[in-house]
Protein backbone atom coordinates (compact mmCIF):
# COMPACT_ATOMS: atom_id res chain seq x y z
CA UNK A 1 0.00 0.00 0.00
CA UNK A 2 1.36 3.41 -0.93
CA UNK A 3 2.16 5.85 1.83
CA UNK A 4 0.76 9.37 1.54
CA UNK A 5 3.34 12.06 0.95
CA UNK A 6 3.26 14.77 3.63
CA UNK A 7 2.40 18.18 2.28
CA UNK A 8 5.32 20.59 1.99
CA UNK A 9 5.30 23.83 3.93
CA UNK A 10 3.98 26.78 1.97
CA UNK A 11 6.56 29.47 1.21
CA UNK A 12 5.66 32.94 2.42
CA UNK A 13 4.52 35.02 -0.60
CA UNK A 14 5.80 38.24 0.96
CA UNK A 15 9.45 37.27 1.47
CA UNK A 16 9.62 34.29 -0.93
CA UNK A 17 11.18 32.13 1.80
CA UNK A 18 14.01 34.56 2.64
CA UNK A 19 12.57 35.46 6.03
CA UNK A 20 15.59 37.09 7.69
CA UNK A 21 18.19 39.39 6.21
CA UNK A 22 21.28 41.13 7.55
CA UNK A 23 21.46 44.84 6.70
CA UNK A 24 24.73 46.73 6.96
CA UNK A 25 24.66 50.04 8.78
CA UNK A 26 27.43 51.53 6.66
CA UNK A 27 30.52 51.47 8.78
CA UNK A 28 32.79 49.46 10.99
CA UNK A 29 33.23 49.45 14.74
CA UNK A 30 36.48 50.02 16.64
CA UNK A 31 37.49 46.36 16.15
CA UNK A 32 36.98 46.51 12.38
CA UNK A 33 33.78 44.44 12.33
CA UNK A 34 31.02 45.38 9.93
CA UNK A 35 27.99 46.64 11.84
CA UNK A 36 24.78 44.85 10.83
CA UNK A 37 21.21 44.47 12.03
CA UNK A 38 18.81 41.60 11.39
CA UNK A 39 15.39 42.26 9.87
CA UNK A 40 12.59 39.69 9.81
CA UNK A 41 9.65 39.44 7.42
CA UNK A 42 6.59 41.09 9.03
CA UNK A 43 4.17 38.64 7.39
CA UNK A 44 5.70 35.33 8.55
CA UNK A 45 7.68 36.68 11.56
CA UNK A 46 10.95 35.16 10.36
CA UNK A 47 9.77 31.60 9.73
CA UNK A 48 9.73 31.72 5.91
CA UNK A 49 6.50 29.76 5.69
CA UNK A 50 2.94 30.92 5.30
CA UNK A 51 0.14 29.57 7.43
CA UNK A 52 -2.62 27.54 5.92
CA UNK A 53 -5.36 29.65 4.40
CA UNK A 54 -8.59 29.35 6.30
CA UNK A 55 -11.57 28.29 4.29
CA UNK A 56 -14.66 30.27 5.02
CA UNK A 57 -17.83 28.29 4.69
CA UNK A 58 -20.85 30.03 3.26
CA UNK A 59 -24.25 29.01 4.59
CA UNK A 60 -26.69 29.00 1.72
Amino acid sequence: MAQPTPSRARICPTCDGFSSVAITLGGRDAHGHLRTITAHCPACHGTGTAGRARRQEVNA
